[in-house]
């Protein structure tokens, strides 16, 4: 089964998506270059047509469907981007899409599913769940079902992404792949090794979500009772029957990272490359980040394989990033009830320069005594060091200062 795919296929592919997909940025950030100590090319595909790489996979696998098939519709189950890409492919040839997806699917990519066309229906509470739905409705109605990976031609198409990387950087020695169920690694992996077999092909998990390292370590497909991970994307419970033996045959090794290390990459990618970066798309950079992944291996490029991050989960990961990286302090003190208390405090923060970007005044604690007021205050700092400065001063002047995490 794992020579089922082949680099014939992959550029069948390349030449069937010509002037359907972008080929997407390889773009390289001085600043994160000097931040990791190595140079490393990021594969935008954040930036394709519907907000991630599912659309190279999905037009392959529909430009394959006979008349019939496209007369009767196709069903597909997804976390969100394979659900968009689907929605996209299915209008382009001319047929309609039914999407199941999890209870908790980011708003976001439902709505974004739902404006190319398709109809989406809530289902269970994982990728797997939504894709038992679809399997069970494609069995009764007839519906084409579009697997989200583990399918010939949604490898093939995915694949291209490894192409165009080759074909701009041939002298990259080492490529990082995000890894759900496989499709998209396992096609990059076919067609890397098919051209450039030296180069490495690298895969990264989120540690909630690792289904893959513990099949590849086991020698066979261990699914996981369950995924917990802000990288939606990426948050599948095992691999394809199909991918999981091109994963063991051609990558060279399968990393994870941590919920702290996918945030603080999305924070980078927001704040110094100005890109919106979903989990999953961020995982190459938090490997790198943590050191999972070394960045003298040389050359490195890196798939940032999609930028569809619902912005409520976007504000929170900012506002805990900020406090992490020593750039926010939420504090609480109590003082007493009395005129001036609130200026005073908030005045000897103004000559420690930091900037109050909220106050909370509350005197119906039941907590503290009548006479007292629970103030709570977050300011913007420029580092760690400044926020010792603020506590250390603020403590001295006789404030029981209470940081809030």
């Amino acid at each position: 089964m794992g020579d089922s795919i082949r680099i014939e296929d992959v550029r069948q592919a390349q030449e069937a998506l010509k002037g359907v997909t972008f080929t997407t940025p390889l773009q390289e950030s001085g600043y994160i270059n000097d931040l990791l100590g190595g140079r490393v090319f990021f594969k935008l595909e954040n930036l394709q047509r519907a907000g991630s790489f599912k659309l190279r996979g999905a037009y392959n696998r529909l430009r394959h469907l006979a008349t019939d098939e496209l007369r009767r519709g196709v069903v597909a189950a997804s976390a969100g981007n394979h659900a968009q890409g689907v929605a996209l492919a299915a209008g382009l040839v001319g047929t309609t899409a039914l999407i199941y997806m999890p209870e908790g699917a980011s708003m976001t990519k439902i709505e974004a599913t739902r404006s190319y066309g398709a109809e989406v229906r809530l289902y269970g509470e994982t990728f797997d769940d939504a894709y038992q739905m679809a399997l069970k409705t494609s069995q009764e109605t007839g519906r084409v079902l579009v697997p989200a990976f583990d399918d010939k031609d949604i490898i093939a198409g995915q694949g291209t992404v490894g192409l165009e990387i080759l074909d701009e950087r041939p002298n990259v020695d080492a490529i990082i792949v995000p890894i759900g169920g496989g499709g998209l690694i396992a096609g990059i992996a076919v067609a890397v090794k098919a051209r450039h077999p030296m180069v490495k092909v690298i895969g990264v998990q989120a540690e909630g979500a690792s289904a893959v390292v513990k099949s590849v370590r086991a020698g066979n497909v261990q699914p996981s009772l369950s995924v917990r991970t802000i990288a939606d994307g990426i948050a599948v419970k095992r691999p394809g029957d199909l991918t999981f033996p091109l994963i063991q045959r051609y990558v060279d090794d399968i990393v994870t990272v941590s919920e702290h290390d996918i945030s603080r990459a999305i924070l980078i990618f927001l704040e110094r490359s100005k890109l919106v970066v979903e989990g999953a798309g961020a995982v190459g950079l938090a490997a790198l980040l943590s050191g999972a992944v070394p960045v003298s291996l040389g050359t490195i490029g890196t798939v940032v394989s999609g930028g569809n991050i619902d912005v409520t989960l976007l504000n929170r990961i900012i506002e805990k990033g900020l406090v992490e990286e020593g750039r926010q302090l939420h504090m609480k003190t109590v003082v007493g009830d009395r005129p001036g208390q609130l200026s005073r405090l908030l005045a000897q923060i103004a000559t420690l320069q930091a900037n109050v970007i909220r106050v909370e005044h509350e005197r119906w604690n039941p907590r503290i005594s009548p006479a007292e007021v629970s103030i709570e205050v977050v300011v913007e700092t420029r580092n760690q060091q400044h926020i010792d400065e603020i506590l250390e001063t603020l403590r001295q002047d006789g404030y029981t200062v209470m940081v809030q995490q």
